[in-house]
């Protein structure tokens, strides 16, 4: 039978549909991204992108050339623009203003084959420091209210380039699924004064049937009411709202550590699948608030939105979250 589920910081609806596993739902075959003669982001090529704005390398090399581990740069065709100002303005009913923000991507890797599947943990840890290192630098810009961060891994997840990378935009505007979560975590604070994030991590830690791993730090679980299959979300066990703000230096190998086993069973239970990854995490102006609590949404793309989704704004899962748990704890 299927079934209905709230997503209780949201209250989005979603259908767990088993029946709906049935059908040949799950897309398995992923067309490669085609390959440029020339990467531009590969070590030697430095000057085919715009100069590094962060970067972590080897002792003695000089920036914007080889010897790097990983490296930051803008966006060679940003969404939005660092230069100019804002200039909101009214026209009749509608609401406009210039396209302002920033757009970086991240490069995680000098080695065009190696994916984050690949990596060990010591290493991937220096991404997450790079999250924080820009986000701190662009947070000092008052024109910006939010940054997000995601990755794009296959071209059904939207990548664009096989070379391993990850973006961050900063906004002008706090983005409408952060602003939900944010008012729907505030209502459930002014009822009981906990975080609905904390609450849901205790409860289920007593279920324990829909946490996939966990470490000293962080815990991985799969959503009550996932949207898509095999959706996972990582929080920090300790009440922590904002990312810059709250992770410390000796946080980033344990989120280094869980991203990697997740990514791990990923690659060994679904073949590599196509994903995404974002970072909530409370906007820039509110860097400690007692409802919200920072968080990664890991999705892989083994599914289709189609005409009931646009139309209704509700999500068809195939696959219960408690069976994905089982079979991810069992790769």
């Amino acid at each position: 039978m299927p079934e209905l589920r709230k997503d209780p910081v949201t209250d989005r609806w979603v259908i767990i549909s088993e029946e709906r596993g049935k059908r040949p739902v799950f897309v398995t075959e992923e067309v490669s991204i085609p390959k440029s003669i020339i990467c531009p982001l590969c070590p030697g090529n430095e000057g085919m992108t715009p100069p590094e704005v962060f970067a972590i390398r080897n002792y003695g090399s000089l920036p914007n050339s080889p010897g790097w581990n990983l490296r930051v740069v803008p966006n060679k065709f940003p969404a939005l623009r660092i230069e100019g100002e804002l200039e909101k303005e009214g026209i009749g009913i509608y609401d406009r203003m210039n396209g302002i923000g920033a757009h970086e991507v991240i490069i995680e890797t000098p080695n065009h084959e190696e994916q984050l599947f690949d990596m060990d943990p010591f290493r991937m840890k220096d991404i997450f420091i790079a999250f924080k290192e820009r986000c701190v630098d662009l947070s000092k810009d008052i024109r910006f209210k939010y940054i997000m961060v995601f990755k794009n891994y296959g071209q059904r997840a939207g990548a664009s380039i096989d070379h391993s990378h990850s973006q961050l935009i900063a906004l002008p505007i706090v983005p409408k699924n952060v602003a939900e979560e944010i008012r729907g975590s505030l209502t459930h604070y002014k009822l009981k004064e906990r975080c609905i994030f904390c609450d849901i991590i205790a409860q289920e830690k007593d279920e324990d049937t829909r946490i996939v791993t966990e470490n000293d730090k962080f815990i991985a679980l799969s959503p009550y009411a996932s949207r898509f299959p095999f959706e996972i979300w990582i929080l920090p066990k300790k009440h922590e709202s904002n990312f810059v703000a709250h992770i410390e230096s000796s946080s980033y190998m344990s989120l280094a550590e869980i991203f990697s086993v997740i990514l791990k069973k990923y690659e060994k239970g679904l073949k590599r699948p196509p994903y995404n990854f974002v970072l909530h995490t409370a906007p820039l102006a509110t860097y400690d608030i007692p409802h919200y609590h920072w968080h990664i949404e890991i999705i892989p793309r083994l599914t289709r939105l189609a005409g009931f989704e646009w139309g209704t704004g509700f999500y068809i899962n195939p696959t219960p979250p408690e069976e994905a748990t089982s079979f991810l704890k069992e790769v």
